[in-house]
């Protein structure tokens, strides 16, 4: 087992959450540090004290310090440069007509280099754009199409059950998300109650998939004919969580029972 002593932070920058070795750093709630990322060190406010954590072998990424005033007016001189950034490519693209949507701007200071996030329906031909902006705002340009849950992620928000979107705090990778699985966990298949801010299922559809799965084995299946304390019928709906099964009797009645009170019959063909 190996246990670290790690910290949760909160990048100022975008949002976005993670979990860094404290060190021998003595932090509290509240206080600002610098984080590596793969842009380059970036300023966090630290969420909770140092906590010990196992992380099964695995690694966090060493906090670099704490931030200092240099640190923070940095932070907003980059703001500022992006926020310029992204109101003259705005403008640019509706200009030169472009059929894209702007999302977002990073701009890396130590290589003097703006990325600028963009959603698109197809190819974009967007070089006059770069060689326009390169011109204008005298650093290397690098446009960068996502996808809609790309888009999620960066901008961030409030999801359906009231928190931040998980793509936005901790979620490093997309899974598939199939409509299979929300008619396995007996979830509403209309789309504005399952769907994301992004407009497409929800990520968080996967979290407990496996757990309903193994759960599931248990249960007879849907369209399988069992005997109940009522008379013989056919399974029309499972409920995991709860263990019952909906069954339809003979004569059209349609009972819920707990599945340990039915036994199987020969399934119907």
């Amino acid at each position: 087992m190996t246990r670290m002593k790690v910290v949760r932070v909160r990048l100022l920058k975008k949002g976005e959450r993670g979990t860094y070795a404290a060190g021998n750093h003595d932090l509290k709630k509240g206080d600002f540090v610098l984080v590596p990322t793969p842009s380059g060190p970036q300023v966090a406010e630290v969420l909770a004290p140092p906590f010990d954590l196992d992380l099964s072998g695995k690694s966090a990424p060493l906090i670099i310090g704490r931030a200092e005033k240099k640190d923070l007016r940095k932070l907003e001189q980059v703001k500022k440069r992006e926020t310029a950034a992204f109101r003259t490519c705005q403008g640019l693209i509706e200009k030169l007509g472009l059929q894209m949507k702007l999302v977002d701007v990073e701009f890396q200071p130590q290589e003097r280099k703006i990325t600028f996030y963009f959603t698109a329906e197809g190819r974009v031909d967007f070089r006059l754009l770069v060689r326009k902006l390169a011109s204008r705002l005298k650093a290397r340009i690098e446009m960068r199409q996502i996808g809609v849950r790309d888009e999620a992620k960066l901008r961030g928000g409030i999801g359906p059950c009231g928190r931040e979107v998980c793509c936005s705090t901790f979620l490093k990778d997309f899974d598939t998300v199939t409509i299979r699985m929300a008619k396995e966990q007996n979830l509403p298949l209309n789309p504005e109650r399952i769907s994301g801010l992004c407009g497409r299922l929800m990520c968080c559809i996967t979290f407990e998939m496996d757990t309903y799965q193994q759960m599931g084995e248990e249960l007879p299946k849907v369209g399988k004919r069992v005997h109940t304390k009522y008379g013989e019928g056919k399974v029309i709906r499972q409920n995991v969580l709860l263990k019952t099964l909906t069954v339809e009797l003979s004569d059209g009645t349609i009972v819920t029972i707990p599945w340990k009170e039915v036994r199987g019959a020969e399934e119907e063909r």
